[in-house]
């Protein structure tokens, strides 16, 4: 695995590394600051007069689950999430005529004994290809406060070309949107939802846990292995990801080598063109059908006219 801090790399040689396997790592620039900046004013509106921080010494957590489950999809779904990624795209060299982006999610890693499930999922080690992710995708992920290694992410380098032992082949997207995104924030004490992950013990170590500050990006691979590392710390870590994928790499089907991944249906339905918010074009999605998006009926559309334009994601 290659580090890169700040590369002058262009896009596509980025790519090529990420699908490689190594990681990326940017200083704070202006539309990530202000990406966090304005996760950050929501957070602490929704949590007034509390410090989003340290709300779990608080609130109950059945109240804290209600906040989230208002929070997060303001988020996702506002217009200036999406113009200030849309920024943050262009300042780091991508073609936005090409690069496509799903929404960006708002995440919390709570002390793990106050909450872990549901709407702030704990992940498990994982790769996003169990979750029916395209090679070609790549993560990004900022934080919107800052975090140390206690309460951050662990990527676990060793099983980048190694074989994890895993369910995802009982994992389709299509069927995920139908019976378990909607429901995030009704699994508070426990994640009855059923999703990929290792069916053997995981080594942990080595393993390889970046911290940096306010607004950096972290980019990886869709298919590299990593965790949200139990927060044994006092604070709630608030970080920001979304995905992205470019057309050329769709088309010509380039990406990570798929290792052990599974699973059927394809994320690619949820993607948006980072120059105008269309979606990816039918012909290129269709290059990654595999006979299960005959019973696809929960686009994303759809989901939002079922729930009133707000989905719950964890």
């Amino acid at each position: 695995m290659n580090l890169f801090l700040d590369s002058t790399a262009t896009d596509a040689q980025r790519r090529e590394e990420l699908h490689q396997g190594s990681i990326f790592v940017y200083s704070p620039s202006p539309s990530a600051l202000k990406l966090c900046e304005f996760a950050r004013g929501l957070v602490e509106t929704a949590f007034h007069p509390y410090d989003p921080r340290t709300v779990h010494q608080k609130l109950p957590v059945e109240r804290c689950v209600e906040v989230l489950a208002r929070l997060k999809p303001e988020f996702i779904h506002h217009a200036r999430s999406k113009e200030l990624i849309q920024g943050l795209l262009a300042e780091r060299g991508c073609d936005l005529d090409k690069t496509f982006f799903d929404v960006p999610r708002l995440r919390t890693a709570f002390p793990s004994e106050y909450l872990s499930a549901g709407i702030a999922y704990a992940f498990h080690p994982h790769r996003d290809t169990w979750y029916s992710a395209p090679f070609s995708q790549i993560n990004w992920w900022l934080p919107v406060y800052g975090f140390s290694p206690d309460n951050g992410m662990a990527f676990h380098p060793q099983y980048w070309q190694r074989v994890v032992p895993n369910n995802s082949d009982t994992y389709n997207y299509y069927e995920w949107n139908r019976t378990s995104r909607l429901n995030a924030s009704s699994h508070v004490k426990a994640d009855t939802r059923v999703q990929p992950r290792p069916q053997t013990a995981i080594e942990p170590d080595p393993q390889l846990r970046l911290v940096v500050n306010v607004g950096a990006a972290m980019l990886f691979s869709a298919a590299q292995l990593h965790s949200t590392v139990p927060n044994s710390s006092a604070l709630t870590r608030y970080s920001i990801d979304f995905r992205v994928v470019n057309l050329d790499d769709l088309q010509n089907r380039r990406g990570a080598s798929n290792v052990d991944s599974a699973c059927t249906g394809t994320t690619l339905r949820d993607y948006l063109r980072a120059s105008d918010f269309t979606r990816v074009p039918d012909e290129a999605v269709a290059l990654y059908f595999d006979g299960t998006e005959a019973d696809f009926t929960a686009s994303p559309a759809g989901i939002a006219a079922r729930t009133g334009g707000v989905i719950q994601n964890a």
